[in-house]
């Protein structure tokens, strides 16, 4: 384990660990020793990720004081915390939290089932849904009559079709951002693009602050270009982001970028609001911190009464800190891999520059499917029509889970396509591995954090509706039963995260 790359203060980590106070004890418990309290205590919160993994403890006689108690109490259940691999020490540096090396850990992102073994397993593990027919064979017919005149051409648009910049320009300026073509390149999907970022700004060894939780495949991507990752957690529930956090890690880490996905965050669906974008913003520019704002989910609002905050980069007008990315595949169809950068007109510069020794550019035909729907309407029937479907599908599983699973905590988002599920106290990996053996294929929570985080949970999609979402909770129910038995593969004990 690297040393701290950010920090809990005292006053901070005593306001979390009283939040927990108002938890229900398991049946049967007995008050354990305060030391033995203080450290299950800090234990659950590294395991939900509300203290991040590799985040600087307060000292003991900090600490003591903050919680009125006695120094002896606290350096007890820092030594238990170190025994049982939560907490390392070193000399002059203080003390920084971790998890066990036996701790369940993810290798990579969670790829999506080949078609064939769908008819027996009901794939939860991808956020994605089926093409929005039949206007994906609509677009690729208006692709085919539009590409003859660039088929003449050598067919390499290292910043994108002039059309469909142009197109996602306009858009951007119709949301209230004046948008110059100058200020887009296309790319290959939203993975392109913050690939493309992540080189460009942070090269191997930087530090990229990441919400905690964050989406999976992202950062695995990060780690793979050799970042080191500061989590930041988000706030409770659907509470978007926990400012003070933010300031603290910008101001302490001094990361070179940061990643935050602001509208319908996967995997929680959280919203931020107009008065967080515009301070996580002024924070960012003060602490010299390029911000990289995913807005994959933001066309997949919900519910209609909740009104759209303003767009991230509305707040930096200058386009000097904030860096926009979108994509068509979560709000159209997941086989489109076209993405998108708004950025100064010399980072686009840049990352064209830069584009010759990756992919050259993003499939014209592609780029002209999707400037075919942005230009005749057909996006917005698009979209329309995937809201439904998800809207619908996220009803149906919420109502189901609550009759399989009625322990079971989560916030229903307003947007988005994930749910983000406490697991009543049980492993969320090793309901992933039962689920697996009972037909239903579920990401455990702890792909989402940063070095084991969030164990106690997992995260589900709006991906199945109807009588599907009811099989896929009944099978959840069942893993989790299995879990809780202690029938878990190898016969091993359940694992559970009560303080």
């Amino acid at each position: 384990m690297a040393q701290w790359t950010s920090a809990v203060g005292s006053t901070q980590l005593a306001r979390l660990l009283t939040s927990q106070q108002s938890r229900p004890a398991g049946p049967g418990s007995r008050r354990p020793p305060a030391y033995r309290s203080l450290a299950d205590g800090i234990r659950l919160l590294v395991l939900e990720g509300r203290v991040p993994v590799a985040a600087r403890l307060p000292a003991e006689r900090e600490l003591a004081l903050a919680l009125s108690v006695s120094r002896t109490t606290v350096a007890a259940a820092y030594e238990a915390l170190r025994t049982e691999g939560f907490l390392e020490s070193r000399r002059g540096a203080g003390s920084w939290t971790a998890v066990p090396a036996g701790n369940p850990l993810p290798a990579r992102g969670l790829e999506p089932l080949p078609p064939e073994a769908l008819g027996s397993v009901i794939d939860l593990g991808t956020a994605a849904l089926p093409a929005p027919e039949p206007w994906l064979t609509r677009a690729v017919q208006g692709a085919l009559e539009e590409l003859p005149p660039y088929a003449h051409t050598h067919g390499d648009y290292p910043a994108g079709l002039p059309a469909l910049r142009a197109m996602l320009a306009e858009r951007y300026t119709a949301r209230g951002i004046p948008t110059m073509p100058e200020q887009i390149m296309v790319t290959t999907g939203a993975m392109g693009a913050t690939d493309a970022l992540c080189h460009l700004f942070a090269g191997r060894g930087e530090r990229i602050a990441v919400e905690s939780p964050s989406y999976a495949n992202i950062l695995q991507l990060m780690r793979e270009a050799g970042a080191r990752l500061v989590p930041v957690a988000m706030a409770e529930g659907l509470g978007g982001w926990d400012l003070d956090r933010w300031r603290q890690v910008l101001r302490d880490a001094a990361p070179r970028l940061a990643y935050v996905v602001a509208d319908f965050h996967n995997p929680t669906g959280a919203l931020a609001d107009e008065d967080q974008r515009r301070a996580l913003v002024e924070a960012a520019r003060s602490a010299g911190t390029v911000l990289v704002v995913d807005e994959t989910m933001i066309e997949l609002n919900l519910d209609e009464d909740v009104p759209m905050p303003r767009p991230v980069c509305g707040f930096d007008p200058a386009g000097s800190t904030v860096i926009t990315v979108g994509s068509a595949s979560k709000a159209f169809w997941a086989g489109m891999r076209i993405g998108w950068v708004r950025a100064a007109p010399d980072v686009i510069r840049s990352l064209v520059s830069a584009r010759a020794y990756a992919d050259l550019g993003t499939p014209v035909l592609e780029q002209l499917a999707v400037n075919w729907l942005l230009s005749t309407g057909g996006w917005e029937s698009a979209v329309d029509l995937r809201r439904a479907q998800a809207r619908e599908n996220r009803d149906t599983l919420v109502a189901a889970l609550r009759r399989e699973l009625p322990d079971w905590d989560y916030a229903v988002p307003a947007g988005g396509l994930t749910l983000w599920v406490r697991t009543g106290g049980l492993s969320g990996s090793r309901i992933a591995e039962v689920g697996d053996r009972v037909g239903v294929r579920v990401p455990s929570g702890p792909r989402f954090g940063v070095d084991g985080a969030f164990e106690g949970f997992v995260r589900l999609p709006f991906t199945v509706g109807g009588a599907v979402a009811d099989e896929a909770a009944a099978r959840l129910a069942a893993a989790a039963r299995l879990v809780a038995s202690g029938a878990a593969p190898g016969g091993e004990s359940p694992r559970t995260f009560v303080a």
